[in-house]
């Protein structure tokens, strides 16, 4: 399949792979790439540019198409050092950087005089074209229904998608609530040039997260994600599970009152908890609303492969045979009055 994304990325599938924490791992990545899709290593897992780059000449040795690296850049009162991280980036000859949270315009110059293409991750329209207009190269507009930061507006895929294909000149991805072929075609159809996969890569047989996290995927339903933080505008699509049950009676008791103090043992430091120790109700874990649509673990090839196969039997057999000459005639309109 070619697409805008495609091309620029020089992949064989729309389909990437969003930076997830404690998920974002070179050998994730690296299969993701394998199988035709972008494959992503989360830049800020690396607790160090050295560590950074380390993974990034691993997931070289695994694979030798096209990955990329996520930063996220954070509110925070310590920086991470981004100038090294992006450093490590162009050194190891990644040529693609999905950015995430706080705006990337100040290190735009250092990105692209590394020949690096971005990708930024908004959540709005506006951001949207806001990204469009200091350079990034495409965007991935994620819907109300995606985990982890879905934003403040709580617009849904169905609205969010044709109106930044209205608005925006480079081409999008689509994220949130996405897991197969349908998304995908969807996707395509409401205007975006691939789609980004989170919550769906997370069930597969090479992500690097503890088993408990896997099942707790194929167990849950669409029903079974919470919102937290809206009190702190920094609104966040968790899994439910016995902290999260103790993070919004904590919210619902200090009502506009609430700091982030009063619930950073609930959403700090509880990735390693959850991904590595297999502890389920530690806290608040990124997941989104597409765990509805989550029914097993194939290995990242078979989801790609499956979604690819079925993407085109959807095209070719239902969408292409709605408007052959064996349907049936539709109605005469009535005239007007």
């Amino acid at each position: 399949m070619r697409t805008a994304i495609t091309e620029m990325f020089g992949i064989k599938y729309p389909i990437v792979q969003g930076g997830m924490h404690y998920v974002g791992f070179a050998q994730l990545a690296a299969a993701v790439s394998n199988a035709g899709g972008l494959g992503i290593i989360t830049g800020l897992t690396q607790r160090t540019p050295e560590l950074l780059d380390r993974e990034i000449k691993r997931c070289k040795e695994m694979t030798d198409r096209p990955f990329g690296v996520n930063l996220t850049f954070l509110p925070t009162l310590t920086s991470p050092p981004y100038p090294e991280y992006i450093a490590a980036i162009r050194e190891n000859g990644v040529k693609i950087v999905e950015t995430a949270g706080r705006s990337p315009e100040q290190y735009m110059p250092a990105l692209k005089a590394g020949g690096i293409k971005v990708i930024h991750k908004c959540t709005s329209v506006r951001h949207s074209l806001k990204a469009q207009q200091i350079g990034c190269d495409a965007v991935s507009v994620d819907g109300f229904e995606c985990g982890g930061h879905p934003g403040e507006d709580d617009i849904p895929n169905m609205i969010l998608l044709p109106r930044a294909a209205d608005e925006l000149s480079i081409p999008f991805i689509a994220s949130g609530g996405i897991a197969d072929a349908r998304g995908l075609v969807a996707a395509l159809a409401m205007g975006a040039a691939g789609v980004n996969m989170g919550t769906r890569f997370v069930a597969t047989k090479e992500a690097p997260v503890h088993e408990n996290v896997k099942r707790a995927i194929l167990e849950a339903t669409e029903l079974d994600t919470r919102i937290v933080m809206r009190p702190l505008r920094n609104t966040e699509r968790v899994l439910k599970n016995k902290g999260v049950e103790r993070l919004l009676e904590i919210e619902k008791d200090k009502g506009a009152a609430l700091k982030i103090g009063d619930i950073v043992e609930l959403v700090g430091g509880v990735y390693p908890k959850v991904m590595v120790d297999g502890d389920m109700d530690a806290g608040a874990w990124s997941c989104g609303l597409v765990v509805g649509l989550i029914n097993d673990v194939p290995s990242v090839a078979e989801l790609i492969d499956r979604i690819m196969s079925e993407a085109e039997q959807l095209v070719r057999d239902r969408l292409t045979g709605l408007f052959s000459s064996q349907a049936p005639a539709a109605p005469a309109l009535a005239a007007s009055a």
